[in-house]
């Protein structure tokens, strides 16, 4: 249609085209505005001229009547974005373990030296006065070193001293052009020092944001492997869990991982590829009806070694890599989706929680989980779309050069994951309900398979029954009586364990249904959960922690987070000998350790 036209808006962030009619009323344009820059409603201003005159009011005038034609270039400058930081820090919500850590003492406290100290039991030297939790000395020699201090421990680095921090504010890096500079035109045609980005200097990160992953049990990432097992094609899920202190490092944080849900995928023996999630709201509403959160996501990268003892190939390791640079940007991707919210940030978010995972081989050829975060740097480079793998060579990536359209800055230049002596069981359900997509291998997800399971099931505790987050995101998406609206007690009584509430909710209309449903399922003889085929040493090991972001010539970004594998006992596997490992082997970037990633560390 003729009244049919495009609005270019220019902010911060780039240029998009907004479509609109000339009988379109200003506030319904600006509506679709903040729907496409994530601004809320009061969240900026859009003005006629760059200098900012003529600014746009939500109003019922049209389009036509305020002048605006097509093609015609607005420009958009976000609320705020001169004011000062600290409004926006007073309403910041943090998450829960943020909260308690910022208000612990965090210091580390030590005994009487009996050769150095020269004073009384009650008395304190140097040689035993507490020292703070981002003291660098103390960290280093520990056993094994902490080379990263924690995140908590760095805002008190920053926020210590005679002003308290007064003056302390986190920036985010941004590799964009800043909008509003009125001296000269718009990119290419012009840039100033005041609107060009900073070059990035890559550098190692001294904090992290995670310093431990822990799986709550073995049959968590057990269940996981087991596609592998079957198909001998590559695996990726979500992690869901929580964010916990870590003790052993001053003010630390760990993810607790309780369920893995794997998403709809295309997987071979060296690809993978995520499809479009439809359940992918209900899995949010019920993990956090839980108290449970997405805290990172795992994939698999395993090639069989010999299928009669169980091994798998050892291929990521300092004479190659650990990250691939597709893996980074994935990794890079992810975090910048789910940022930490942060009380001194401008932006009211720094950086981010979401952890990598990767099952792959280890030096004695078992199957290991370590741990990686990338840098706030890599992230930034992956937000604004400067970074890119290399196609003949996956270790490595680029910077991508400035064009016409985009403006590139110059770019010059591992996490513990753990399983628990102890283990501990968010869903404590003995066996094992079908996990969702794997119709490949014949698990599917319906009544006869909840049939199945109910007569397998021995147990005569209803909440034990029910505990498995495969069954309960199953009662909430199946397609013939979804319980999405009346779960909401079951799902209280699971993260409670509280059976009473169970029982109250097996007494309900809807499961009385689903019973029925069930006994109308084709009958179900009794049988027991087949064992798994490959033996898997599930030792406990450390794993390296990487934090630095390399690009161009260098290495790719990755921070790697501590993850230690199980600690007994040998879970089997046998699959068949994969053709071609899941990425290439790298050349001689990465011989120089030293001077590019982070050293194993606790």
């Amino acid at each position: 249609m003729a009244d049919n036209i495009i609005i270019r808006v220019q902010s911060p962030d780039g240029m998009k085209k907004i479509p609109s009619t000339k009988r379109e009323t200003a506030a319904a344009f600006l509506k679709k505005v903040a729907k496409e820059f994530g601004f809320n409603s009061n969240g900026f201003s859009i003005y006629l001229n760059r200098n900012k005159t003529g600014e746009i009011l939500s109003q019922n005038k049209t389009l036509s009547l305020l002048k605006i034609k097509h093609g015609d270039m607005l420009f958009l400058f976000p609320s705020g974005s001169s004011g000062s930081s600290g409004e926006v820090m007073d309403t910041v919500q943090e998450d829960e373990i943020d909260q308690y850590l910022a208000k612990q003492d965090g210091k580390i406290y030590r005994n009487r030296d009996p050769q150095l100290c020269r004073h009384g039991a009650l008395g304190k030297c140097v040689h035993c006065v507490p020292l703070e939790p981002f003291d660098e000395d103390y960290l280093n020699h520990l056993d094994p070193p902490v080379k990263h201090m924690s995140f908590h421990a760095y805002i008190r680095k920053l926020t210590g001293g005679a002003d308290k921090g007064k003056f302390a504010a986190l920036e985010n890096i941004s590799c964009k052009i800043k909008s509003g500079c009125e001296g000269h035109p718009p990119w290419p045609e012009g840039i100033c020092t005041k609107c060009q980005p900073s070059a990035i200097t890559l550098n190692r990160q001294k904090y992290r944001h995670v310093d431990n992953i822990m799986f709550e049990n073995h049959t968590i990432a057990d269940r996981f492997l087991d596609f592998w097992r079957k198909t001998g094609s590559q695996r990726m899920g979500y992690l869901y869990g929580r964010y916990t202190e870590h003790k052993d490092i001053p003010l630390g944080i760990r993810a607790e991982v309780a369920a893995i849900y794997e998403p709809p995928q295309n997987a071979t023996q060296n690809s993978l590829e995520l499809l479009e999630d439809p359940k992918a709201a209900a899995v949010e509403e019920i993990a956090a009806k839980l108290g449970l959160c997405k805290v990172g996501w795992i994939f698999t990268d395993l090639l069989s070694e010999d299928t009669r003892i169980g091994t798998v190939r050892y291929s990521r390791n300092k004479d190659s890599y650990y990250l691939s640079a597709e893996e980074c940007i994935t990794a890079g991707y992810f975090q910048n989706q789910q940022p930490n919210p942060c009380r001194l940030s401008r932006e009211g978010h720094f950086g981010s929680k979401f952890v990598t995972v990767v099952a792959t081989g280890g030096p004695d050829n078992q199957v290991h989980f370590e741990g990686y975060q990338v840098s706030n740097q890599c992230m930034a480079l992956v937000r604004d779309e400067c970074l890119l793998p290399c196609r003949d060579a996956p270790e490595l990536g680029y910077a991508k050069e400035s064009s016409p359209e985009q403006y590139v800055p110059d770019v010059f230049y591992k996490i513990t994951t753990t399983f628990p002596k102890d283990p501990q069981y968010t869903f404590s359900s003995t066996q094992r309900f079908p996990i969702e997509n794997r119709d490949v291998l014949g698990e599917t997800q319906d009544f006869h398979s909840l049939a199945t399971y109910l007569s397998q099931c021995t147990s005569t505790v209803f909440l034990d029954i029910v505990s498995d987050f495969h069954l309960l995101l199953f009662l909430v998406t199946n397609e013939v009586m979804p319980l999405r609206d009346s779960i909401g007690l079951l799902l209280d009584a699971v993260k409670t364990s509280n059976e009473d509430l169970a029982q109250t909710w097996k007494k309900s209309e809807q499961w009385a249904t689903i019973e029925q449903l069930c006994s109308k399922s084709p009958s179900i003889k009794e049988g027991t959960v087949s064992k798994p085929h490959v033996e898997l040493d599930l030792c406990c090991t450390l794993m390296h922690v990487l934090c630095h972001p390399v690009l161009s010539r260098y290495t790719c970004p990755a921070v790697k987070v501590p993850v230690a594998t199980p600690l007994h006992p040998a879970l089997t596997l046998s699959r068949p000998t994969l053709n071609s490992p899941m990425t290439s082997p790298c050349g001689d970037q990465l011989r120089d350790l030293d001077a590019l990633f982070f050293h194993p560390t606790s």
